[in-house]
């Protein structure tokens, strides 16, 4: 998503007055980041289904120019389309307007108190923020839907072992993989076909997986 989309479309929706919010709410979210990512020891097994959090925010079907100015329209008429706001952060972000995604992104986050749709989101969020070359606040996302509801998510051990790894936090990130193995080894372990497994993820990520594979292979982490 976000492929074609035109500077034109994503000026609908205030792009000047979000990049100077955008800004200010930057200066707060770096004092969070360090204790968002004081991560808990990974647990036993992850068995926990979690689709409601892993699927994209889609508040309106469509694609190109089309659909983002159906978006900021929405977003212009409801202060609280939470979803379209959501789905236009995700677009303004993959086509390079960072400071406004960021800002459509926290003034979602602000609408909503705990649940599965702020989980939702933060998890695409999170995923934003990875692929925009951000890795710490990626994680500092994540970190928040850790040991929430469900209690186990079978996505965290290997999307944390992606992230601590391109974080250079490579023992953790084994930790985390050893997680994925103990719950399902029979598809994360020496034979892993993470394209099977990881088909939303990118060429990249996945070899950044693969990568976190061998060192576990290498030196298993004992457990607990």
């Amino acid at each position: 998503m976000g492929e074609g989309t035109t500077s034109k479309g994503l000026s609908a929706v205030n792009a000047h007055k979000y990049a100077l919010a955008a800004m200010l709410a930057w200066v707060g979210m770096a004092a969070v980041d360090a204790h968002a990512q004081a991560l808990p020891a990974p647990k036993e097994f992850y068995f926990d289904q979690d689709r409601s959090t892993t699927r994209p925010v889609t508040a309106i079907a469509g694609s190109g120019e089309a659909l983002v100015d159906r978006l900021a329209s929405t977003v212009q008429r409801d202060p609280n389309a939470v979803e379209a706001r959501a789905q236009l952060a995700a677009i303004a972000m993959a086509g390079g307007r960072r400071e406004l995604g960021e800002e459509l992104y926290q003034t979602a986050l602000r609408a909503l108190s705990a649940g599965a749709q702020r989980r939702q989101i933060e998890w695409n969020y999170g995923w934003d923020l990875l692929r925009g070359g951000d890795p710490a606040r990626a994680l500092a996302q994540w970190s928040g839907l850790v040991n929430g509801r469900p209690a186990a998510p079978d996505w965290v051990p290997p999307t944390l072992a992606l992230v601590l790894w391109r974080l250079d936090r490579k023992d953790e990130a084994v930790k985390w993989y050893a997680a994925a193995v103990r719950t399902w080894p029979d598809q994360w372990g020496a034979g892993a076909d993470f394209a099977k497994l990881l088909p939303a993820w990118r060429d990249d990520e996945r070899a950044t997986l693969a990568d976190v594979q061998a060192a576990w292979q290498a030196k298993p982490p004992a457990w607990p």
